[in-house]
């Protein structure tokens, strides 16, 4: 939905809460789910979509009759969609997911070719006057990165993106950037890690691929690069490494580095105790990584890479303050003691930070919904994503 802020706002939800790979899948969701959180809002003004497509989904758009089928449901039912969720290339849901979701990741020709389709499919799309932002993987996995020739591969692929979004905005008008999501154990994890990437490697490895492809001089490949390139912030992922959301994006913005898109989401956040640790047994689940990340009373962070080992690992460990493990949970919930959410890290300031228009897309992302244990799911989905939907509105209306 656009909101009456000033500069303007479009808040969206992540539509990678419901399941499907399909196109018809996908549709389907969006005119039963979607279209039921529309009612339960109001249902009158234009409602934002934040899009899921898997790659399969994304090749079956350009190569039938989609995309006017999509038109005809968001002409019909007043939506309009600015935002693509293009970090999951296949399947997402009902079954093991893990650290398969980052491949293929920035390395592989693959993934370029899934963005460049998310991109013409947006760009068809998208209302006039609207820009479109989609987010991706970090780079990779960080363990599958070994070598700076590797780094080099992921950025000249990234290059060739915003050299076919620039292409893509010359031609039809349409504004697209992609946003790199940093996210637990990635390549690019923390905020430091993202800025030391974006002035470093991918400038080295993305400007001569710009020039490459669009004969244009070193400075003007870097300013394609830095238009159509940026950081998907995601809340959840950024608390969980004890950062403050506002410092985080105030680095962003004084770094030159686009915000493509906002992701508001909350991870679970416990003492580091026993007691605790039993209580996130019933949060273990096979489908996604839970990364959990515990904070030192030295000011340095303790990793494991999923629930299970840090259940195992962090009650014995000495010099703990916190322990945060990467589970989404809704934004209104408040998980019973000794569990609660990193919701709060969503402060003043960095609502302050948002009115500003640092980044004009807010997208809610829960996409656990399926994997919620018992004792903190919401019950109706529909009603779930509504009730985010007030959360954040009251919070950005505060």
């Amino acid at each position: 939905m656009l909101l009456p802020q000033t500069p303007p706002l479009h808040l969206t939800y992540c539509q990678n809460i419901h399941p499907g790979e399909t196109w018809a899948e996908h549709y389907q969701a969006l005119a039963t789910k979607t279209l039921g959180v529309q009612r339960a809002l109001g249902g009158s003004a234009p409602f934002g979509l934040g899009l899921r497509l898997s790659a399969s989904a994304a090749t079956e758009l350009l190569e039938s009759s989609a995309l006017d089928q999509g038109r005809e449901l968001f002409q019909k039912h007043n939506l309009y969609p600015f935002s693509i969720n293009g970090f999951p290339f296949g399947k997402f849901h009902r079954g093991p997911v893990k650290a398969d979701v980052y491949a293929p990741d920035w390395r592989s020709p693959q993934r370029l070719k899934y963005t460049l389709e998310l991109g013409r499919a947006l760009a068809a799309w998208l209302p006039e006057g609207c820009e479109g932002s989609i987010s991706t993987v970090p780079g990779s996995y960080a363990a599958w990165i070994q070598s700076k020739e590797e780094e080099l591969v992921m950025a000249r692929n990234l290059g060739a993106v915003a050299a076919d979004f620039a292409r893509i905005e010359a031609q039809t008008g349409r504004f697209l950037h992609l946003g790199l999501e940093p996210e637990p154990d990635c390549f690019l994890e923390t905020t430091g890690q993202t800025l030391a990437f974006f002035e470093g490697s991918l400038q080295e490895g993305a400007v001569p691929e710009i020039q490459r492809l669009h004969q244009v001089s070193a400075q003007r490949a870097l300013d394609l690069l830095r238009r159509h390139i940026g950081v998907c912030f995601d809340t959840c992922h950024v608390a969980l490494q004890y950062e403050n959301l506002a410092r985080a994006l105030r680095a962003y913005r004084t770094a030159g580095i686009r915000i493509s898109k906002i992701q508001l989401s909350a991870a679970l956040r416990t003492p580091p105790t026993p007691e605790a640790a039993a209580t996130l047994e019933h949060f273990r689940e096979t489908t996604y990584l839970h990364q959990v990340k515990a904070l030192r009373s030295d000011g340095t962070v303790l990793s494991w890479p999923d629930l299970p080992e840090g259940i195992a690992g962090f009650p014995a460990t000495q010099g703990l303050e916190e322990v945060r493990v990467h589970f989404h949970v809704p934004l209104f919930v408040a998980p019973s003691a000794p569990l609660a959410s990193t919701a709060d890290a969503l402060d003043d300031e960095f609502w302050s930070e948002v009115r500003s228009g640092i980044c004009p897309h807010l997208e809610i992302e829960t996409y656990t919904f399926d994997v919620l244990p018992k004792e903190i799911h919401p019950g109706d989905m529909v009603e779930s994503i509504a009730q985010e939907y007030r959360w954040v509105l009251q919070k950005l209306n505060a």
